[in-house]
Parts: C-alpha cells; sequence; structure tokens
C-alpha cells in the first residue's frame, strides 16, 4: 500500500508541478478570500477589533474553500483521457491511491496554510504565538480536511453535477474539523495554548476517524465512480 500510495502521490504533485494550477490558482484564490474578509470587516485596530479576533475562523474558511478547489483538481486530473478507467485496471492498492491522492494534496494545502498564516499575520495584525499549537492543529486538520475531501471526490468525480455536489457532501462533514481548528487557533494565538490541547484531541480524532474510513471504503468506491 505505501509503494503504491508514493507513486500515486508523486504522479500527482508532478502533475501539479508541471502544470503551477495550484500556484496560479488556489493559492491568489485563497489570499483573495482572505483579503476580501479584511476589507469585509474593515482595519485591524489591535487584538480587541472583529478583524482581528475573527481572524483564526476566517483563516481556517478560507482553507476551507481552497481545500474542495485541491480536491476537484486531484480528481479532474484523472477524468482527462480515460485516466481513471487506468488508474483502476493499474492493480494498484485502492488503499494506496487514497492515500497517495490525500497525501498529494495534503502537502499542497500545508505550504498553503503557511502562505495564508503570513497573510493573516500581516493584514489582520496578529502575533502567531503558539507555534507548536498552531502547527499541530494545522497538521491534523489538513489530514481530516483531505481525508473527507479524497473521499466525497471519488463518489462526485463520476457525476455531471460533480462541482456542486462535492461542497454539498463535503461542507456538513468538515464542520466539527472546522470548529475544532478554528477553537485550536484561537487559544494559540490568545496565548494559552493549554485550552487549545482538547481541541487538538479532537482534530486528531477527527483525523485517524476519517483516514481510516477513506482506506477501507475507496476501493468500492472508485469501483462504482
Amino acid at each position: 500500500m505505501w509503494r503504491d500510495a508514493l507513486l500515486v502521490a508523486g504522479k500527482d504533485l508532478r502533475i501539479e508541478a508541471r502544470s503551477k494550477v495550484g500556484l496560479g490558482q488556489v493559492v491568489p484564490f485563497a489570499l483573495v478570500v482572505v483579503l476580501l474578509f479584511g476589507l469585509a470587516l474593515g482595519p485591524a485596530a489591535g487584538r480587541g477589533s472583529v478583524l482581528s479576533l475573527a481572524a483564526p475562523g476566517l483563516y481556517w474558511v478560507a482553507v476551507l474553500l481552497a481545500t474542495v478547489l485541491a480536491v476537484q483538481r486531484s480528481f479532474a486530473i484523472e477524468a482527462l483521457d480515460g485516466a481513471s478507467d487506468g488508474l483502476k485496471l493499474s492493480g494498484l492498492d485502492p488503499a494506496g491511491i487514497f492515500v497517495g491522492k490525500a497525501a498529494a494534496v495534503c502537502g499542497q494545502l500545508l505550504a498553503l496554510e503557511v502562505v495564508l498564516a503570513g497573510a493573516v499575520a500581516l493584514l489582520y495584525d496578529r502575533h502567531l504565538a503558539g507555534g507548536l499549537l498552531l502547527v499541530a492543529s494545522c497538521v491534523a486538520a489538513t489530514v481530516g480536511l483531505v481525508s473527507v475531501g479524497t473521499i466525497y471526490g471519488v463518489v462526485s468525480s463520476g457525476t455531471r453535477q460533480r462541482e456542486t455536489l462535492l461542497p454539498l457532501l463535503f461542507f456538513p462533514m468538515v464542520a466539527p474539523i472546522l470548529l475544532a481548528a478554528t477553537k485550536a487557533w484561537d487559544a494559540a494565538l490568545a496565548g494559552t495554548p493549554g485550552r487549545g490541547a482538547g481541541w487538538l484531541d479532537v482534530l486528531a480524532v477527527f483525523a485517524v476517524a476519517y483516514l481510516a474510513m477513506g482506506t477501507v471504503a475507496f476501493g468500492p468506491l472508485l469501483e462504482d465512480a
């Protein structure tokens, strides 16, 4: 499984590196979302401003929207020239395909989150305190988001309404992840990382549960798609 996962992840990352879709579309889109939130809520005037207080939630909403784009792009690759049929006939372990595609999207999102964190610190006037909690919550939340996205990405990939079906399926399932990640970031940025430890545990549970679910269910879902 791990060998197949490395093959699939390497393939997807090489395609993205050559096409530069992530760099040219997803990153600017996420930055524009962060900027628009800032314009809508007014200028940051210290830590007590509305914009500064809402910074953790706005950050994760931007990550959520970018996740949808990244997952759709991941499965759009397989829709070209019957590549999805080739993937089914390749003999690769379905669990390995799931882990590989999820890992490729996860790597892209983690790089995006670093850029967004800098934008939030600059535009929303927030000091990025509690670095360890910030990083741990980003990793756990991203694994959970990507696992759910990959599961529903393969479900929606075989339908004509895949552009709208994926968000409808995806958003309700990741609401707990979004809430826990926002609370963890809020605790970290407030300088009280101890309050975020419980939310980090919640993120870890969801990440493991969704990752295990995808590993088991991806094979049948891929065949149906």
